[in-house]
C-alpha cells in the first residue's frame, strides 16, 4: 500500500517563502515587517517558525508580492549581493530607490510590475 500523499499547508509554504526571500534580498526584519504590514515581533516569530502568514488578510497578498519580487529580480540580476545592491540603488524609472518604494503596497506593486516587464524583455 503507498503512503498517503501529504499536501503541504499554503500558509507554511508561503511563510518559509517570504522569509526565504527577504533574507536573499537582505531586508531587516524591520524592513520586511514594514513591507507586509504587521509587527516586527509577528515578523522575529514567522522568521522562528512560530508565526505564519494569514491566508485571510492583507499580508498574505503583500508576501506572495515580496516572493514575486524576488523571483523577478533574480531571473534578472541573479542571487547573489546584486539582489539587495539593485533594491537599495536609486531608480530613475521608478522615481527613487526600490527598498523605500516597497514600504508601500502601492510602491510594491508598482516595483513589482517593473520587474516583469523588465523580466519579459530578457
Amino acid at each position: 500500500m503507498a503512503a498517503p500523499i501529504i499536501e503541504p499547508e499554503p500558509a507554511a509554504v508561503l511563510s518559509t517563502a517570504v522569509v526565504r526571500a527577504a533574507q536573499l534580498l537582505d531586508l531587516s526584519q524591520a524592513e520586511l515587517a514594514r513591507t507586509l504590514g504587521v509587527s516586527r515581533a509577528s515578523i522575529s516569530r514567522l522568521h522562528a517558525g512560530r508565526y505564519r502568514i494569514d491566508r485571510a488578510g492583507k499580508q498574505w497578498e503583500m508576501a506572495l508580492l515580496v516572493v514575486r519580487l524576488f523571483r523577478s529580480l533574480a531571473a534578472i540580476v541573479g542571487t547573489g549581493p546584486e539582489l539587495a545592491e539593485w533594491l537599495r540603488s536609486p531608480n530613475e524609472a521608478l522615481g527613487g530607490a526600490p527598498i523605500e518604494l516597497i514600504a508601500s503596497a502601492e510602491g510594491l506593486v508598482r516595483t513589482v510590475d517593473y520587474l516583469d516587464a523588465a523580466r519579459a524583455r530578457v
